[in-house]
């Protein structure tokens, strides 16, 4: 008996190393909501809930994409413009009287083409991730802009476009129901298929995964067309949800979508990633804003709170869990 204890004992302790970082954000999250629980009225509610459901959507649907980017080793900089692009880009494509659904697949495949034309500079030409998505967080925003022109566009509040944003299914908001579906997909690609490994390999050793026979590069395109993709779809949402394209959407959004995915334990120097723990980070970052709103806290100070979240989620990445997990 005793030797079964120790045993179970080990591997509890083996465990929570191996996912320290999924574990202490997990806890976090809840600290969080059971301080905002108590100390306000209006948060531990069914409606404020859904809210909750229905605001986290396209963050975590980005974020899922982002997990797969950042664990090959990269980085995509340019998901909020994309954001604004494709917000602004299915405004304009409706109002010229092309079908809903026509449009959605249009702003779609333009998501894919740019998340092909960066990976393409970032596989092939060599060029830093960081540099080529900087380039794209310019580029794409002041496309949108230029589209726009700074005017925000109105969409018929009678298409069933408006249920991508609005709508519900058996009392579950419809953009949750698309961020589970996304979450669903995403852990089982990074956890259980030949894919997942490659982005794994890839990040952890690009050289060894292209001795082994790993197409790299394909690779590394495939996961900046997921993330463009998922921006293109996160914008989808966010029109829908406000009836309106805007040049002006997901400002400073890619900055929420890296925090979820650090925060969640994926390392920025590749060769982990946890989407399980991206969902934390995510409903973590989405909760504090919720909370601070509720209790009548500037807006403003969830931009101080979520880059001093950044900042102490990188160092703990990068010295405290590194530190655990070469002990284990």
């Amino acid at each position: 008996m005793q030797t079964q204890s120790k045993n179970k004992s080990v591997g509890l302790t083996e465990f929570l190393a191996q996912n320290a970082q999924v574990s202490s954000i997990a806890v976090f999250l809840m600290v969080c909501v059971v301080g905002f629980s108590v100390s306000t009225d209006g948060f531990l509610t069914s409606n404020n809930f859904l809210n909750l459901l229905r605001q986290s959507a396209p963050l975590m649907i980005v974020a899922v994409a982002m997990t797969f980017v950042i664990t090959t080793g990269g980085i995509d900089l340019s998901v909020g413009s994309t954001l604004a692009l494709a917000n602004a880009l299915v405004a304009i494509v409706i109002a010229q009287g092309t079908p809903w659904p026509i449009a959605v697949l249009i702003v779609l495949s333009v998501g894919a083409l740019i998340g092909l034309m960066q990976g393409w500079f970032i596989a092939y030409e060599k060029i830093p991730p960081f540099i080529v998505t900087l380039a794209g967080l310019s580029i794409f925003r002041g496309i949108a802009l230029l589209m726009t022109e700074g005017f925000s566009i109105p969409i018929d509040r009678g298409l069933g476009f408006i249920a991508l944003g609005r709508g519900w299914f058996i009392g579950v908001p419809i953009p949750a129901i698309l961020a589970i579906v996304v979450v669903v997909a995403g852990l089982v690609t990074l956890s259980q298929t030949a894919f997942g490994r490659h982005v794994i390999g890839i990040g952890a050793d690009t050289e060894s995964a292209r001795r082994a026979g790993i197409s790299t590069k394909r690779v590394i395109i495939m996961v900046y067309v997921l993330a463009g993709v998922a921006a293109a779809f996160a914008g989808l949402i966010f029109a829908a949800r406000l009836a309106s394209g805007s040049s002006n959407a997901g400002v400073a959004f890619e900055l929420e979508v890296i925090a979820a995915v650090v925060l969640g334990g994926t390392s920025l120097m590749g060769g982990r990633g946890s989407v399980a723990g991206t969902v934390l980070g995510a409903l973590t970052i989405v909760v504090i804003g919720n909370g601070l709103i509720l209790l009548h806290v500037s807006p403003f100070f969830t931009q101080i709170v979520t880059g001093a979240i950044i900042l102490i989620a990188i160092w703990l990445n990068t010295r405290v869990f590194t530190r655990i997990a070469t002990t284990h």
